[in-house]
């Protein structure tokens, strides 16, 4: 059965880097198949992922404008350019929204996605959705029940603050979420005191679970740098030791 898990955060946290991360777990778990979208304005999970993209939802909204093919709906040739924008890797395919309508408006595109969610849904065992910052676009993709929301933060008390804030809206919002988890991403070494207050605050007031603390890492920084994937980091490196084992915890009741 195809479980959904979701990335929220204020900007920079480090959602679509944690998006890349969680891929590569799950790749070397083989918990495949894996539909990743890309719902950033900004697209740049492909980058992290080392593939090129070519068609986006955002382009596939302009080509709709114009006429389709002969013999063919609109519906039809819409599901038909969804299926090209699919970026095909080995145990993965790779969706990226691309720019919006206007000014914060993915209602077209989104409201496209949605159309042809469900059939694309039944391919894959999980699907990874990498956000911009806030969640109200989850709400109009189709993908009211939320397996795994993981809402990551800097270090910082307007950071942990935000992930409070995206926790408590999901009901308002009218998602279901099964697992909230908080991932405090570039933390520093020992934590101190004042954040480890802050992120017991907002555990304990929502219905979050910490899912880990991790540290900034040279290695992820140098990779990225140097335009390498994030698939490629070694098992040995360490921010991949931890991040493997703040997975393992959640995703243990998951069989292969």
């Amino acid at each position: 059965m195809t479980q959904v898990i979701a990335m929220a955060g204020k900007g920079g946290t480090g959602k679509t880097t944690t998006s890349a991360l969680l891929a590569r777990y799950l790749l070397q778990k083989k918990m495949t198949p894996l539909l990743l979208v890309d719902a950033d304005a900004n697209a740049n999970l492909n980058e992290l992922l080392g593939v090129e993209v070519g068609i986006t939802l955002g382009r596939i909204r302009k080509e709709l404008k114009g006429e389709v093919p002969a013999g063919m709906s609109r519906d039809q040739f819409m599901e038909l350019k969804i299926h090209q924008a699919l970026i095909e890797e080995d145990g993965f395919d790779l969706l990226v929204m691309g720019q919006p309508d206007g000014p914060g408006c993915y209602c077209a595109a989104n409201q496209y996605l949605a159309m042809t969610m469900d059939k694309l849904s039944a391919n894959y065992r999980y699907i990874i959705v990498d956000n911009e910052a806030g969640m109200e676009h989850l709400s109009r993709m189709n993908l009211r029940t939320i397996d795994y929301l993981f809402i990551t933060s800097d270090p910082s008390a307007r950071g942990i603050l935000t992930a409070k804030r995206i926790s408590d809206i999901t009901v308002p919002l009218g998602l279901d979420v099964k697992h909230q988890y908080l991932l405090v991403n570039r933390a520093p070494s020992p934590v101190p005191d004042l954040l480890q207050e802050k992120i017991h605050a907002a555990v304990e007031e929502t219905g979050m679970t910490l899912g880990g603390i991790i540290p900034a890492s040279n290695a992820l920084i140098d990779q990225e740098l140097s335009g390498k994937s994030c698939l490629e980091l070694g098992e040995d490196t360490e921010i991949i030791q931890t991040i493997t084992a703040i997975f393992d915890t959640i995703f243990a009741g998951d069989t292969q």
